[in-house]
């Protein structure tokens, strides 16, 4: 018996075999391992190891044609992302860990995807990944996986369902367009309305506030003109004080005014005789 060594990296777990038996799992690192003779007669124990990949990897379900719970028929790929947790239970509890989980994800895909309507598969795909982690979680733990998601990847409709689908997703696209078409007229319109609103809102301020100075500024006015006319009432008063006193001023005022009279050709004049005069002919 001569040693030799073996190194397992760290994304990976080594299964030791000796005569076909488990005698441990090597972890990470760099290990001695008994090899037999050259000898064809020896009866030194046969020693065997296994890796596993420890790593998460991607598995690709492919082309499923399915029959959905409204009697379309579709065909769907899925992905299923998964990772060894147990390697001694990967290798020991069933033949093969992928092909397992592999068909186990498949039938599990299956029901799923046929207790559902083609509506739900298109607008609830989420559900389908919960159906299948749900439904293979368990039983994948039994032989050391553990499935961590379960999408769909594609999904492919029978050829006048696609026709009819494309219809209906330019329609949605359409109606999408003038939503938004819609949606920005209204606020167009909106910010219109709330312009004039605004407009007249500080127009309909400005006349309140002219209305409030002309309502402010009347009694001012009016206050104004009694002063004015109480002034000139004063200015009578006084020059009617003054040709009391002094008659020959009012005198000279009417000279003045028939000078001016007499200037203008087309003046007329009119002089109460009878003020002058008695009726009996006599100078009053």
């Amino acid at each position: 018996m001569r040693n030799d060594e073996i190194i397992v990296n760290d994304t990976h777990r080594g299964h030791y075999y000796e005569d076909g038996v488990l005698v441990k799992v090597l972890g990470a690192g760099r290990h001695k391992v008994k090899k037999p003779g050259p000898w064809p007669w020896s009866n030194e124990a046969k020693i065997e190891v296994v890796l596993v990949d420890m790593r998460a990897r991607d598995l690709t379900i492919k082309g499923q044609e399915i029959l959905t719970a409204d009697k379309v028929a579709i065909r769907v790929s899925i992905l299923a992302q998964f990772a060894v947790v147990d390697p001694k239970a990967a290798l020991h509890a069933v033949a093969d860990y992928e092909d397992r989980l592999y068909s186990d994800v498949q039938l599990a895909a299956r029901r799923s995807l046929a207790a559902m309507t083609l509506e739900e598969i298109l607008t609830n795909r989420t559900r389908l990944s919960e159906d299948i982690l749900r439904d293979v979680k368990e039983s994948a733990a039994i032989y050391g996986v553990s499935i961590t998601r379960a999408d769909v990847k594609d999904l492919v409709f029978p050829g006048n369902l696609q026709e009819i689908m494309n219809r209906v997703l330019a329609a949605e696209r359409m109606s999408q367009a003038q939503l938004v078409e819609a949606r920005t007229k209204a606020e167009v319109h909106g910010i219109d309305s709330h312009s004039k609103a605004e407009g007249q809102r500080l127009v309909a301020e400005a006349e309140a506030e002219g209305d409030r100075l002309k309502a402010q500024a009347a009694p001012e006015r009016t206050r104004l003109a009694v002063h004015a006319e109480t002034q000139a009432l004063e200015e009578r008063a006084k020059s009617a004080s003054v040709y009391a006193k002094h008659p020959e001023l009012l005198r000279l005022e009417e000279l003045t005014t028939l000078r001016e009279l007499g200037r203008n050709g087309n003046a007329r004049m009119y002089l109460d005789f009878q003020r002058q005069w008695g009726r009996n002919g006599e100078q009053e």
